[in-house]
């Protein structure tokens, strides 16, 4: 960290995360029947009672016509947006709670790379498509490193985005985010503090992230 702090780059690490979720996209929307998927979404919403079959049949074929377009639009740049967006938030919290003074080029440089571990979530991820059978994946959970795997299918939205945040990956990013950022000023980022900042950010996040999921479940 104190080399990317030093010499700050982010250019490597976002182009393997990009090339990671091309191969990620094009792997979904072989691996994926649209149509299941889609049913299935349906079925699970709160509104489904609501529609008539012929109502459900018109979301599925629309939602099954776009759907792997969707998947492309936005998950090809998915990873390179959410490290730009993170980088600021960092840059932000870590400016104004601790007075760290870091530039938006060294947050990039850490946030980019505190996000490497992701690489190995997507090839996790890859591996899962294709050892198991075409349409059993879970997309909405798909590596299970979190305690949302061990809830049960019908469990409230709410509960279900909350479980799902507590997972290893999120939390080694976290680390590393702090990690980079005690480098970046390590007289201002004494001890725990990078720590309790980076965490800080990711408690209000989940907070916001639950309440969304209650008040429209």
């Amino acid at each position: 960290m104190e080399d990317i702090v030093r010499k700050p780059s982010w250019i490597v690490p976002v182009a393997i995360l990009t090339f990671l979720s091309v191969l990620v996209c094009i792997s979904i929307n072989q691996r994926t029947n649209w149509r299941d998927f889609i049913s299935q979404q349906i079925e699970k919403s709160s509104r489904a009672s609501q529609l008539s079959p012929e109502q459900k049949e018109q979301q599925i074929d629309a939602g099954a016509k776009y759907a792997p377009y969707a998947t492309y639009i936005f998950g090809i740049p998915g990873a390179f947006v959410l490290v730009l967006i993170v980088a600021l938030i960092m840059m932000g919290a870590y400016n104004l709670l601790a007075g760290a003074n870091v530039n938006y080029t060294t947050s990039l440089g850490i946030v980019s790379h505190a996000f490497v571990p992701s690489i190995i979530s997507s090839v996790i991820f890859l591996l899962i498509l294709y050892l198991k059978a075409p349409g059993t994946v879970d997309l909405e959970n798909p590596v299970a490193t979190n305690i949302g795997a061990f809830l049960p299918e019908d469990s409230a939205k709410w509960l279900a985005k909350l479980y799902t945040s507590i997972d290893i990956f999120s939390f080694w990013t976290l680390v590393l985010i702090a990690m980079g950022f005690a480098a970046a000023n390590s007289k201002k980022l004494k001890g725990s503090r990078a720590y309790t900042i980076a965490f800080t950010v990711w408690v209000t996040f989940v907070v916001i992230r639950v309440a969304w999921a209650f008040i429209f479940s």
